[in-house]
């Protein structure tokens, strides 16, 4: 639902599921898993697989495959898949919307409908959890571990999104634990904060910038959210962005009128930067005035164009 097929979305939902069982089975079974090991590198690929050994180890459970050419045995699997994605499909019908408050309320509605029908299968489940392992005493990580600095403009790059954080931690290093739905972020062995993981459509690059852990640093600054980079970020929704236009622009023509370079025409020029974020070049004034000063400092006389 989240971040589509990686580790910690299995080690999760793997746990989560054991969990509520009451224990483990002898052997754990999967696909080629080929979802979770595209366009990784090859050291990434041996990663993964020793960590999703050391998930099995911890359940004492073996890790096996799917046999190459054997379509039933994915078949029992996928079938009963395609089942519960229609009933959540008309489920969503029935209840009008399929939008949600939150993940958390997102979570309890599926957990809720799910519940309904394990119900009708609760005799044969009677009778294979007592065939089950004991499950440890505790569960084991779920997530990844990643080192990033704070760069000074307050932002992190974790798997192709930038995220912001506060201003107080620029030129730190943080240890990031990440979670498939969120990451959490430690200084040393004091977790400074926890950001709601954002994931890029088709994994293209995004960006998750929240203005509270800007916003102090950028009003120190004259014309900083002018022309930062993450302007339109920064503004939280569309009313936000009409308002900062309609204050830039009644800026911009106060000063403009006040004392407009190059008169009407110089308006509109300025205006046009102001569109496009500014001019990409300031020039030093009129051409004669920049001949006349080359021409006291000694320099030869720039040629016309």
């Amino acid at each position: 639902m989240l971040g589509g097929e990686s580790f910690s979305a299995l080690a999760e939902g793997l746990q989560a599921a054991l969990w509520r069982l009451g224990g483990a089975p002898l052997e754990h079974r999967t696909d080629s898993l080929s979802a979770a090991f595209k366009n990784l590198s090859l050291e990434a690929q041996e990663d993964l697989t020793e960590r999703y050994e050391a998930l099995c180890r911890h359940y004492a459970m073996v890790a096996t495959r799917n046999n190459r050419g054997r379509s039933h045995e994915n078949g029992a699997v996928e079938s009963p898949h395609g089942h519960i994605k229609r009933r959540i499909a008309q489920a969503l019908l029935l209840r009008g919307s399929a939008d949600f408050a939150s993940l958390e309320d997102n979570r309890q509605w599926l957990d809720a409908l799910v519940g309904r029908f394990n119900r009708r299968c609760s005799e044969a489940l009677a009778v294979e959890r007592e065939e089950l392992q004991a499950l440890p005493a505790r569960r084991t990580t779920d997530d990844s571990e990643q080192v990033v600095a704070v760069t000074t403009s307050s932002t992190i790059e974790v798997k192709r999104v930038l995220y912001s954080v506060p201003a107080r931690l620029i030129g730190e290093r943080l240890r990031l634990h990440i979670f498939d739905d969120r990451i959490e972020a430690f200084v040393g062995a004091t977790r400074a904060i926890t950001l709601a993981r954002v994931y890029g459509i088709h994994h293209e690059r995004a960006r998750c910038i929240d203005y509270r852990h800007l916003i102090g640093s950028l009003a120190r600054k004259p014309q900083a959210l002018r022309y930062s980079q993450l302007r339109e970020d920064l503004l939280p929704n569309a009313a936000y962005r009409a308002i900062w236009q309609h204050l830039d622009w009644q800026h911009l023509d106060s000063h403009l009128e006040a004392r407009p370079p190059g008169g009407a025409r110089g308006v509109q020029t300025h205006r046009r930067h102001a569109r496009l974020g500014g001019p990409r070049r300031l020039r030093a004034g009129p051409r004669h005035l920049r001949a006349r000063t080359h021409r006291r400092r000694g320099h030869p006389q720039p040629a016309r164009a």
